[in-house]
C-alpha cells in the first residue's frame, strides 16, 4: 500500500494511511518497523532525543535493517550532561549511524548565549524551540532526502498525544511512523529491562520525560509522563511534532 513516484533519491511515496493503521493496529513495534525498512529502502530515518533509546536498541539489536536506519539527534546545546553521556554510550553500543545537527548559527551554549542570550528560553520559548529544534530538523529532513521518520511517541505520555495514530503525514507530505503509539509506559519499561536497554540514568532521578535543562524537571506521582516539561506553562510541544 505504498506507491513511489520515481526511484530516484527525491522518490516521494504514497501511503493509505488508512489501510496502514488498521493493518497494523495490533502489530508490535519490531513488525512496524521491519516492514518500513521494507517499503523505505530510501529516506527512512529515526530521530531520537536519547531519555529512552528503546527504538535504536529494536533497529540494531533486532531488526538490524541493511544498511542501517540513520538515527538524528538534535543537539539543542542545552540538553543535561547525562542526556548527552546517553547518546555516546548509546552509539558506542549499538554502532549507530548517528546524525547530529545543531543550531545553525551557534555550535557551542556560549555561542548561542552570545548570538541570543543567555536566557532565550524564558524570553521567547517558540523562538528558542524553532532554533534549537524546528530548524535542525527540517534541515536533517532536507538533507538526507527524508521521505518516512520514525518517532518514539506514545499515545499515553499525554492528553495531547491520546488519538496519536501509528501511521501519519507531516505538513510536507512525510510519513511519519509512531511505532510504540500503543504502547504504554510499563510495556516500555519491562522492554528496557528485558532487553537491558541503554537509557537516560534521569529516569532513576524523577523525570519521566526529558528535554532541554532549563525547561525540564522532575514529576510526582500521579502526574503525566510529561509534565515535567515546560512546567507552568501551557505548552505541550516544542515545533518539531505540532
Amino acid at each position: 500500500m505504498v506507491q513511489c513516484i520515481s526511484a530516484t533519491p527525491t522518490t516521494t511515496c504514497q501511503l493509505d494511511l488508512a489501510w496502514a493503521n488498521r493493518h497494523f493496529a495490533q502489530a508490535t513495534p519490531q513488525e512496524i518497523l521491519a516492514w518500513c525498512r521494507q517499503h523505505w529502502t530510501d529516506g527512512l530515518i529515526q530521530t531520537n532525543s536519547f531519555s529512552l533509546p528503546v527504538i535504536p536498541h529494536m533497529l540494531y539489536h533486532e531488526v538490524r535493517p541493511q544498511p542501517p536506519i540513520p538515527v538524528v539527534f538534535l543537539d539543542t546545546l542545552h540538553h543535561f550532561p547525562e542526556t548527552l553521556d546517553t547518546m555516546a554510550r548509546a552509539t558506542a553500543a549499538y554502532d549507530l549511524d548517528l546524525r547530529v545537527y545543531r543550531p545553525q548559527a551557534a555550535h557551542s551554549r556560549d555561542r548561542f548565549a552570545a548570538r541570543y542570550g543567555d536566557r532565550l528560553w524564558q524570553e521567547d520559548v517558540d523562538w528558542f524551540h524553532y532554533v534549537t529544534k524546528v530548524e535542525p530538523l527540517k534541515r536533517a529532513l532536507k538533507e538526507l532526502r527524508v521521505q518516512a521518520w520514525i518517532t518514539g511517541r506514545r499515545r499515553d505520555q499525554s492528553q495531547s498525544r491520546r488519538s496519536l495514530p501509528i501511521f501519519e503525514q507531516d505538513p510536507q507530505g512525510r510519513i511519519k511512523i509512531n511505532p510504540l503509539a500503543h504502547w504504554t509506559r510499563k510495556q516500555v519499561w519491562t522492554y528496557i529491562v528485558q532487553q537491558q536497554v541503554i537509557y537516560n540514568p534521569l529516569h532513576d532521578q524523577g523525570y519521566t520525560s526529558i528535554g532541554d535543562e532549563p525547561l525540564t524537571t522532575p514529576v510526582t506521582q500521579g502526574e503525566e509522563e510529561r509534565a515535567g516539561r515546560w512546567r507552568g506553562s501551557s505548552k505541550t510541544e516544542c515545533g518539531i511534532h505540532g
